[in-house]
């Protein structure tokens, strides 16, 4: 594994929108805590029945499908944009709106169980490009949604992306 000495990004590594998933890690190794999360958090929503997975905690809130959907889009994004900067594309990246995204995502019109075995896919990979990173790559900069981030900062806000999710997912629908 090339991805020894992930070290917590600095505050000036990524926007300041991102600070709340980033104070949700504690020091540690990341992508350790990105495989257990990733077992966890399939297993809770495995878990989760077909009829269940449509409940919305209030009127205009995603389903428990959409969640799921929303957390293997946005982990897709956030490792695009560390694989194009750590192979040193200088290129900036799109923001992306996930409330569009969800509205058309077709989550609640899958089943839960398709939408959990995608988040462990999409997880899979997420940890192999991860691993083969060495010190050089994770330390590349580059600018997503016109702010300037690092590809370790990225590793550290899906993570943090996730378990905020996780939390909501506990605190408002229940799980």
């Amino acid at each position: 594994m090339l991805a020894t000495g992930l070290t917590r990004p600095a505050d000036n590594e990524y926007a300041q929108h991102y600070a709340p998933y980033v104070s949700l890690i504690r020091d540690g190794d990341v992508l350790d805590a990105l495989q257990r999360q990733g077992r966890d958090v399939a297993a809770l929503l495995g878990r989760v029945g077909e009829e269940r997975s449509h409940h919305r905690y209030a009127e205009g809130k995603w389903s428990i499908r959409e969640v799921t959907g929303h957390l293997s889009d946005s982990e897709r994004v956030f490792t695009y944009r560390a694989l194009t900067f750590a192979r040193g594309d200088a290129t900036p990246l799109p923001p992306f709106d996930e409330n569009a995204w969800a509205a058309v995502s077709n989550a609640d019109q899958r089943p839960m169980s398709a939408l959990v075995e995608e988040m462990v896919a999409v997880r899979a990979a997420t940890l192999t490009l991860f691993q083969g990173f060495t010190g050089t790559e994770w330390a590349r900069w580059g600018t997503a949604s016109g702010h300037k981030i690092t590809v370790r900062a990225l590793a550290y806000i899906v993570l943090g992306h996730e378990r905020h999710h996780l939390n909501v997912l506990r605190e408002r629908y229940g799980l």
